[in-house]
C-alpha cells in the first residue's frame, strides 16, 4: 500500500513511522521543510498520567471539563488510555524528557490541570525536542520525503480519495496513492494576531472541504491567553503560571479572579477573555508577574522565555512583563472516527487539521502534542483495516458554506487582501463575538470570495483557502446560536453598533 502523509508535525510523523514499520510504502509531501510547522514551536509539554495521586479518570475528567462537556467521551478515554504507551515511545526514540537528579520525570502543572501531570522537554522547548527526535528517526528510514511542496488538492473519485495534487517550483502535479493522510495543521493564519507559522493557513481542511469532507467545530478556536505584548508574536508558556506567575492589571491586582475562581489557572477561554477586557477597560495589555520565582529558576525552568524576554528588553525576574491573547489552536476540522478515518474513503486526518472529539470547546493545555501522538499511531494501525460502513454516507456539515448564487452575498466588499481578512476575523470572529458583527463578518467573506479570482501561485491557494475557512469559521459560529467554551457571544445589549 502507498501512503501518502501531508504534514510533517508530531502526527504526521508519528503516523509516517508507525506506516512504515508496518510495511507499507510511506511517502510525507509537507509545505515546508521536514518537522517545521507549529510542533518545533510548542513550548508546552505532554500530558499524562506519571505517577500516585493521578489516574486516567482524572485526566479525561479534567478533559471534559475543559471542553465545556462537548468533548466525545470515547475519543477522550482513547487519548487518556494509549497516552502512555505514546509517551514511552517517545522516550525510546530518544526524546529527552526534563528528570530529577533521582531520574523520575519531572512534572509540571497547567491550567485546568487538577493534578501536575505534564512532561517537558529542555524547559520550554519540548515540540522542538519531539520534531528532533521524530525527524531523526524519519530520515534513518527508507520513507520518501518531499519538501517545499503545497497541497492545492486531493483527488477523488466516487467518494473515495487516492491521492493528492501538489504544487512544486510552480509546477502541478499528481501523486497517487492507496490512502492519504491529512498532517497539515490548523489555520491560526485567520487572525491578526496568532502563535502559529506563517504556513498555519488551514490547507487541509480547505482541500477536504472541497472534496466533500465533513467538518464540525470551526467555530471553536482557542486564543492562547500569554503572548508577549512587544514586538513579534513569542508565546509565554501556561507553565509559567503553573509554576506560580501570576496575571496583574495597571493596580497590580490578580484580577482573572473576577472571572473564575481557579484565577490565573482557570481554563484558556476564560483567562484569554478576562485579558481582553481588562486590557481594553484600561487602554493597555496587563501584565504576568513571575518575578517570585527569581532569576535562577526562570533561567533554569524556562530558557527560551528567558533568553527571547531578555532580547526584547524586559528582565521578567525583577519586572512583570506585558502579554496579551492571540490566536492558538483550532478545535475543530475534518471530522473523523477513532481512528482518524473521514467520511471519505481513504482519507484519514490526524493532529490539529482533525476534529477527534477530545478538545471539545476549549483544548486542555498540552493535550495536543499527546492526541498528534496517539491518534496518528492509530490511524497508520488502520490503513489495511477494512472500511467502515458507518462512516460512509456521511454528509458534508452545515458549517460549509456554498456559494450557491449572489443571493449568497450581502453588504459591499471592501478590498480583499489577507491582512484586511485577518483582522476582520480578529474584530468579529475572535474572542468576543455578537451576531451582528458574525453577521457582518459573513457578508464581507461571501463578496470577498465571489469576486476572487482562480488561484495559480501556492500564495494565491493560501488565500483562497484562508477565505473559505474564515466563511465556514464565520458560518459556523453562527449556527451555534449559544456561547460556550472558546465561542463565546456577548449578551444583545453588548453588541457593537
Amino acid at each position: 500500500m502507498h501512503v501518502v502523509i501531508v504534514g510533517s508535525g508530531i502526527a504526521g510523523l508519528t503516523a509516517a513511522l508507525h506506516a512504515h514499520e508496518a510495511g507499507e510504502h510511506v511517502t510525507i509531501v509537507t509545505k515546508t521543510a521536514l518537522g517545521d510547522g507549529c510542533t518545533p514551536l510548542a513550548q508546552g509539554g505532554v500530558a499524562g498520567v506519571y505517577g500516585p495521586g493521578d489516574s486516567r479518570e482524572r485526566h479525561a475528567a479534567d478533559t471534559m471539563d475543559a471542553g465545556a462537556g462537548l468533548s466525545d467521551p470515547a475519543a477522550v478515554d482513547v487519548l487518556v488510555r494509549d497516552g502512555a504507551e505514546r509517551i514511552a515511545e517517545l522516550i525510546a526514540r530518544g526524546v529527552a524528557f526534563d528528570r530529577s537528579p533521582d531520574g523520575e520525570l519531572l512534572l509540571g502543572r497547567e491550567a485546568a490541570h487538577s493534578r501536575a501531570r505534564i512532561v517537558h522537554s529542555g524547559g520550554d522547548a519540548t515540540g522542538a525536542a519531539i520534531a528532533r527526535a521524530l525527524v531523526a528517526a524519519v530520515r534513518g528510514t527508507t520513507i520518501t520525503i518531499i519538501e517545499q511542496a503545497f497541497l492545492v488538492d486531493l483527488l477523488v473519485t466516487e467518494g473515495a480519495v487516492h491521492g493528492i495534487r501538489l504544487l512544486r517550483d510552480g509546477v502541478e502535479s499528481e501523486l497517487q496513492a492507496d490512502a492519504v493522510v491529512l498532517a497539515s495543521g490548523g489555520a491560526g493564519q485567520l487572525y491578526a494576531h496568532t502563535t502559529n507559522p506563517l504556513g498555519a493557513t488551514g490547507d487541509g481542511i480547505a482541500a477536504a472541504i472541497r472534496a466533500g469532507a465533513r467538518v464540525d467545530d470551526l467555530e471553536f478556536v482557542q486564543f492562547h491567553p500569554t503572548v508577549l505584548a512587544s514586538g513579534p508574536a513569542f508565546l509565554i508558556s501556561e507553565a509559567v503560571r503553573g509554576e506560580g506567575a501570576t496575571l496583574v492589571d495597571d493596580d497590580g491586582r490578580r484580577f482573572v479572579f473576577d472571572s473564575h475562581p481557579d484565577g490565573e489557572l482557570a481554563p484558556r477561554d476564560v483567562v484569554a477573555r478576562a485579558i481582553a477586557r481588562r486590557s481594553a477597560a484600561q487602554g493597555g495589555p496587563v501584565r504576568l508577574d513571575a518575578t517570585a520565582l527569581g532569576a535562577d529558576r526562570l533561567r533554569e525552568r524556562f530558557p527560551t522565555i528567558d533568553r527571547v524576554t531578555r532580547a526584547r528588553g524586559f528582565d521578567w525576574s525583577v519586572e512583570p512583563i506585558p502579554v496579551t491573547p492571540a490566536a492558538h489552536y483550532l478545535m475543530g476540522g475534518v471530522t473523523t472516527d477513532l481512528h482518524g478515518r473521514t467520511n471519505l474513503r481513504g482519507l484519514f486526518a490526524v493532529g490539529e487539521v482533525a476534529r477527534t472529539g477530545v478538545h471539545g470547546a476549549n483544548r486542555l493545555a498540552s493535550n495536543s502534542l499527546l492526541e498528534g501522538a496517539v491518534f496518528g499511531a492509530r490511524a497508520a494501525a488502520a490503513l489495511s483495516a477494512p472500511w467502515p460502513a458507518v462512516a460512509d454516507g456521511q454528509v458534508p456539515s452545515a458549517t460549509v458554506p456554498r456559494l450557491a448564487s449572489d443571493r449568497d452575498v450581502d453588504g459591499t466588499a471592501s478590498v480583499f487582501t489577507r491582512a484586511t481578512l485577518q483582522q476582520l476575523m480578529w474584530d468579529e470572529v475572535g474572542l468576543l463575538r455578537t451576531t451582528r458583527g458574525l453577521e457582518h463578518a459573513r457578508g464581507l467573506l461571501r463578496a470577498w470570495r465571489a469576486g476572487a479570482p482562480a488561484p495559480a501561485s501556492a500564495a494565491e491557494h493560501e488565500d483562497a483557502n484562508l477565505l473559505l475557512l474564515a466563511d465556514a469559521t464565520a458560518t459556523a459560529a453562527l449556527t451555534r446560536s449559544v456561547g460556550v467554551g472558546a465561542h463565546h457571544l456577548e449578551a444583545p445589549e453588548l453588541e457593537r453598533v
